[in-house]
């Protein structure tokens, strides 16, 4: 018996190892198949990734899979009217509060998802909504925005007098939505994310001719008041409906290893336009004329902080103007600036 244990003591106790140490290292068969469909996702998506159709003495990628960031989000925007009703020469500007908001963002071979918080809001200061979609790829890119505004500061003017105005949300509702997209044809050399997204490093100067697009959709209302003596607020509404299309210029400039200048201007000129002024009764039509259209302007400065890390800031600028002020004239503004810092992994 001494002997059989001797020559059995060896296998048994090497079984045993092996017993207690392969779950540790062997997935379950679930567990497994996961592992195997995460590992195939990353690597086709690293093989779209680096296999983008770019001239990589102008563009490259960044050598990192990961791009962590946090942004500062500011906005504003303004509207003014302008024309005659009875004869009579009225003209009104309102500005919307201002909304800033935190925001943190990841990005994982391209593909980015984002976190924002609006302090003023969480405090019960801001009450506005808004809310935005941006997605800018080397070919095609685009902007949307929109907006539910109530509170505004501003001045109407009609008959020579003049008077300053504070909106309050049972006085006044503007809804607004703003779309803006570009094709970009020299995608080779010129990169829009390289400047705005952090997906691609622009290395040297160049610009393209970009095909646009622009859409807005506007409802605004303001609601009536009436006083012991007669006077008052007059109601007013207006509908605004606008496309428009047409094409512009873009340009990275790189003035030294760490440094990105741009700048894209894409006037577009309106097509399509379904837009009426209700001022107590009357109705105002707002007539289309050219060159009547919508441009969005967008620039940023980037600066490389070794291989890693960046910073910089952005700004995306529209300006629509319709009509005519010798009947109704509309000019709305939309703008949104960020400053950010990120890095690399």
């Amino acid at each position: 018996m001494t002997l059989l244990f001797k020559r059995m003591k060896q296998p048994v106790v090497l079984g045993c190892i092996v017993a207690a140490v392969l779950p540790a290292f062997v997935v379950p068969a679930s567990g497994q198949k996961a592992f195997r469909l995460n590992h195939l996702v990353d690597s086709v998506l690293t093989a779209k990734y680096w296999r983008a159709d770019i001239d990589t003495c102008y563009i490259t990628r960044p050598r990192t899979k990961w791009t962590l960031m946090g942004r500062l989000n500011v906005s504003g925007a303004r509207i003014k009217n302008e024309g005659m009703q009875h004869g009579q020469h009225f003209a009104s500007e309102l500005q919307a509060d201002y909304k800033s908001t935190l925001c943190a963002g990841v990005s994982y071979l391209g593909m980015s998802a984002s976190f924002a918080l609006n302090p003023a809001k969480m405090l019960g200061k801001y009450r506005d909504y808004e809310l935005n979609f941006r997605s800018y790829g080397k070919t095609f890119g685009y902007d949307i925005a929109y907006q539910d505004a109530h509170n505004f500061k501003g001045w109407h003017e009609a008959g020579g007098v003049r008077q300053d105005i504070t909106t309050t949300e049972d006085m006044f509702k503007l809804r607004t939505l703003n779309v803006s997209a570009y094709y970009v044809f020299n995608h080779h050399r010129f990169s829009y994310p390289a400047a705005l997204a952090h997906s691609y490093i622009q290395r040297r100067s160049a610009g393209s001719f970009l095909l646009a697009a622009s859409g807005q959709g506007q409802h605004g209302e303001v609601k009536g008041e009436q006083t012991e003596t007669g006077d008052g607020r007059q109601p007013m509404s207006f509908k605004l409906t606008n496309v428009a299309i047409g094409a512009g210029y873009a340009y990275n400039y790189v003035p030294g290893k760490e440094w990105l200048l741009h700048l894209s201007v894409l006037p577009t000129y309106i097509v399509y336009n379904k837009s009426t002024l209700t001022m107590s009764d009357t109705r105002i039509p707002l007539h289309h004329r050219f060159p009547d259209g919508i441009i969005t302007t967008r620039a940023a400065v980037v600066k490389q902080f070794g291989s890693n890390k960046f910073a910089g800031i952005s700004a995306v600028y529209n300006f629509t103007n319709i009509g005519d002020e010798e009947s109704l004239a509309i000019r709305n503004q939309k703008w949104l600036t960020r400053i950010y810092f990120g890095f690399r992994l």
